[in-house]
């Protein structure tokens, strides 16, 4: 036999062989169909009986099979042999149920009778779930034997699995109390079986129906007896109250114990010697005093207007001599000030000379007489001082750069002009005030000005300058207020000789409005003020302290006038009396919402 006859013969035995290996599962699956589709023999059973085994496939339990090395039609695994019929008598209707269950994780609606199945939403394998036996008859009650978590802040806010966040503020929900637990403590001090039923119209004492009705129903304030009681109470929720010790269940802080009495109108507050030390607390007794309606308020020093005076030409002309080289040069009286040339004072004096040369030749005639006295006031009327025209009637002689000397003391405020300046009776030369004498424009509150009249005294004080106890009066006060500041202004007149005060600088001021005798006052630093009332810490004994209402009256220098609310010689907190308050507030909060809850 040659070479390729046989090499014909081993291709022709493999292609045989291929076929067969590609054929054989082919007619298996087949055959499977077959059994599956074609009625079930009656001598099954019969063949059951004798013991005949069946297998299953370990992936797909509907494939079974009577022969032993069976394949699955679906995944070609070889079939197992099965348990025994006779151990699951009647309940082979029943295999789903009897078969382990797998749920996901993250989504427990995600279950399957398959090990190794995936979640269809999260991917994730699915882990055996609790056996059904632990659930027994109780599948249709689940919901209710799961844990209930709510939101410490949001109590509206619930969920039935752990690690879940409040979708309001994102914080952790945590797992709430038994809602038997809850209802026990709304009535642990209820005595229901003592009280008329007409008592509790309108008043429902069950048992919190949610999670969000559990947390406040538990923190329900109890009715206080009239011997008072021991309660705890949340610092941060004051309606949180319980008879024992716990935490508060909205904010998790520790109850604190605080002691309220049941009858009493006053809120009581011990603390001992130890403690007001810790605090340093400090007393004032309620005492009978005159109050001053004294203002203290801020203002500015001005210039007298009165005491300005404005220095103009009466002539054209020209600056021929100026003596003051700047502002805020002193001056005084008579002083030169500057020399004018203008053809107008030189006209004036000629015929000032002229009507005076007249009346000589012509002797005492009444009309020649009156001819001077006009001429003569012609001059004044330019400028000319009563001296100077004197002067010139003995000197007989016309001036040509007429002097300007100043009428008064004071300090030159402007100046504008300067030497070889042209001037007209419009133009302003300088203007002069005198300081002897100042103002000072003060700033009063809308609510004091009831206080203020003409002629008060005044005392000011200009702290820059170290200057304190300069008295003034008050001088005028303005008829209207600033839109702005809400404020009225006074105008004070102050004696200013030294010139020690000099305008435009700020100083305080204290202006007495007339005394206030016989009035009960306390340190003002006593008061707790607040937008709705004043309240006050008064010390009953040497351990026990009290918040009670006053009403205000003036205040002034430190100290309020009480129209109500304390007596003579009692004794109010002048230091530390805040913390006091706190405590009171927490007290005072309790005694409202237990009145509130009244049985």
């Amino acid at each position: 036999m040659s070479q390729l006859e046989m090499n014909n013969k081993r291709n022709k035995l493999a292609y045989l062989l291929s076929l067969f290996m590609v054929v054989t599962p082919q007619l298996a699956h087949s055959q499977s169909l077959l059994a599956q589709t074609a009625p079930e023999p009656k001598h099954v059973a019969h063949n059951h009986s004798h013991g005949s085994a069946t297998y299953v496939c370990p992936m797909h339990p509907n494939e079974t099979s009577h022969e032993a090395g069976s394949r699955c039609s679906i995944c070609n695994m070889f079939l197992v042999e099965a348990e025994e019929e006779g151990e699951k008598g009647s309940h082979g209707d029943h295999l789903a149920m009897e078969q382990k269950a797998y749920v996901c994780p993250m989504h427990p609606d995600e279950t399957s009778h398959e090990a190794g199945s995936r979640c269809s939403i999260c991917n994730m394998f699915l882990v055996e779930d609790e056996e059904e036996e632990e659930k027994g008859s109780h599948g249709d009650h689940l919901a209710m034997e799961q844990k209930t978590y709510v939101c410490p802040m949001h109590p509206d806010e619930t969920s039935h699995e752990a690690g879940s966040r409040c979708s309001i503020c994102n914080m952790f929900l945590v797992e709430a109390e038994e809602e038997e637990e809850k209802g026990e403590i709304d009535h642990s001090n209820h005595d229901m079986s003592a009280m008329p039923a007409d008592e509790h119209s309108g008043h429902s004492h069950q048992a919190a129906s949610t999670p969000a009705d559990a947390v406040f129903n538990a923190a329900e304030p109890t009715p206080l007896n009239d011997g008072g009681s021991i309660k705890y109470v949340c610092p941060m929720h004051a309606h949180i109250i319980s008879d024992v010790p716990g935490t508060c269940p909205i904010c998790g802080m520790n109850l604190e114990k605080v002691e309220v009495g049941g009858s009493s109108k006053e809120i009581q507050i011990d603390v001992s010697g130890g403690m007001q030390q810790a605090l340093a607390l400090k007393v004032a007794r309620v005492e009978k005093d005159t109050l001053w309606k004294f203002v203290q308020t801020v203002g500015q020093v001005d210039y007298d207007e009165s005491q300005i005076n404005h220095i103009h030409a009466r002539v054209n002309g020209w600056i021929e001599k100026l003596t003051i080289t700047s502002v805020g040069d002193k001056i005084t009286k008579g002083q030169l000030l500057y020399e004018i040339y203008s053809p107008e004072l030189i006209n004036a004096q000629d015929d000032f000379l002229l009507a005076q040369d007249t009346v000589k030749r012509a002797g005492k005639d009444a009309n020649y007489q009156d001819l001077v006295r006009k001429a003569g006031l012609r001059l004044e009327l330019l400028g000319f001082q009563p001296y100077q025209i004197k002067a010139l009637a003995k000197s007989k002689k016309t001036q040509y750069r007429v002097p300007f000397y100043a009428k008064s003391d004071g300090i030159v405020k402007a100046l504008n002009v300067r030497d070889g300046m042209y001037i007209q009776p419009a133009t302003e030369v300088m203007s002069v005030v005198d300081l002897s004498k100042v103002w000072v424009i003060a700033d009063v509150f809308e609510n004091e000005q009831s206080w203020l009249a003409v002629g008060q005294k005044a005392e000011i004080s200009v702290p820059a300058m170290g200057i304190k106890g300069i008295e003034g009066e008050i001088d005028y006060i303005y008829p209207e207020l600033d839109p702005v500041t809400r404020s009225l202004r006074v105008r004070i007149v102050v004696s200013n000789t030294d010139i020690e005060l000099r305008p435009n600088t700020l100083a305080k001021i204290g202006i007495f409005g007339g005394p206030n005798k016989d009035v009960l006052v306390i340190p003002q630093e006593a008061l707790i003020q607040t937008g709705k009332e004043n309240r006050v810490i008064v010390k009953l004994e040497d351990n026990n302290f009290t918040a009670r209402k006053v009403t205000v009256g003036m205040l002034s220098q430190g100290k309020a006038e009480i129209k109500e609310g304390l007596a003579e010689n009692e004794r109010v907190v002048t230091s530390g009396q805040f913390l006091l308050d706190s405590e009171a507030s927490l007290k005072g909060s309790l005694m409202r919402l237990s009145s509130g809850h009244q049985h």
